[in-house]
């Protein structure tokens, strides 16, 4: 080899070892950087798999959007802040969390309350109900400004927790309108249960008219299938689509309440927060999901195909089907 060729070769050389060096620079900041973010967060450990799982989730829901609603809502432009009221805020840890009812979000709102200092305690079922979805204890995106909405769906870490649609909405039946003797029961009972009697029921008895707590399930769903006027709506059986934007917003932590702590555990290790654990399932309550045949067995096909209808883009974006309740699809 000539010595010119020499002298290439060493540059050359120099040249691939200065890129090395300059490549393994970037990813030791890069990775001082997360770490300095919170130093108990990695991709490695116990709940490695509700980690992998939350990315998957997120793509999974990224490539739904895609697919099922195409480019509605993808830009900035046409924002409504009114569409972010489920949507709260805590800017203490750079989080956005969008409530569904009868999906943990009493739960959630404790924990948030203790890791944000709301509470003094670290034992969020400590906490009273009320307080927890008290409108004066969390700020809604809603409240924020344009700019201050986009800056914050851009930076912020962006928290849904989903629920099979029909499983939550028999949650919401037997809390809301089968329970007997508690507060948000009577409320509903009240504000729904005697419409819904006096609409729907034939021959209804004056004790029925005038309470409103003996609610059917197939009277209620025919109540929440009726699109002939808004005032079935409420956000405790309304689709999730409705409730959080899940195409608008771009949710890096989409959590399934099939596998609720593990989740939660994983989304608090990435906040940083130590303080508080999430509360597990009581352990002497019957699940929503054992008694899903006992209910939806009572309905005709037609109103099971209304119910496939009014939650179809629930079912569809977030990966779940109609057999995992009735044990068939309708066609």
């Amino acid at each position: 080899m000539t010595v010119c060729g020499v002298w290439a070769a060493v540059v050359l050389l120099l040249n691939v070892l200065s890129s090395i060096t300059k490549a393994n620079t970037v990813i030791d900041e890069k990775r001082r950087s997360f770490e300095s973010e919170g130093s108990l967060y990695s991709w490695t450990g116990p709940n490695a798999l509700a980690r992998s799982a939350l990315v998957e989730r997120q793509e999974k829901l990224q490539y739904n959007c895609e697919e099922i609603v195409g480019n509605k809502g993808a830009g900035n432009d046409d924002l409504n802040p009114e569409s972010f009221r489920n949507i709260l805020v805590d800017e203490q840890h750079e989080l956005l969390y969008c409530y569904v009812p009868k999906v943990a979000c009493t739960n959630w709102k404790r924990v948030l309350m203790v890791a944000t200092g709301k509470w003094p305690g670290s034992d969020p079922l400590e906490i009273p109900a009320d307080q927890a979805h008290s409108s004066a204890t969390f700020q809604r995106l809603s409240n924020y400004t344009l700019p201050e909405i986009e800056r914050m769906l851009m930076t912020y870490d962006k928290l849904i927790v989903v629920r099979h649609p029909l499983e939550r909405l028999l949650s919401a039946y037997r809390n809301k309108l089968e329970a007997k003797h508690e507060r948000s029961s009577k409320y509903f009972q009240t504000r729904f249960g005697k419409k819904i009697i006096r609409r729907y029921r034939q021959n209804a008895t004056e004790e029925s008219l005038r309470k409103g707590d003996d609610v059917t399930f197939r009277e209620f769903v025919e109540f929440v299938t009726d699109d002939s006027s808004n005032e079935t709506r409420n956000e405790h059986w309304k689709p999730i689509y409705e409730l959080c934007q899940p195409c608008l917003v771009n949710y890096n932590l989409v959590s399934k309440y099939e596998s609720l702590v593990e989740d939660a555990t994983e989304v608090l290790e990435r906040m940083g927060v130590e303080s508080v654990s999430f509360p597990p399932k009581p352990a002497n309550s019957e699940p929503t999901s054992k008694k899903l045949e006992k209910y939806y067995s009572t309905l005709t096909y037609e109103q099971l195909r209304k119910l496939a209808n009014l939650y179809k883009l629930d079912l569809r974006l977030f990966d779940y089907s109609l057999e995992d309740v009735l044990g068939f699809s309708l066609a």
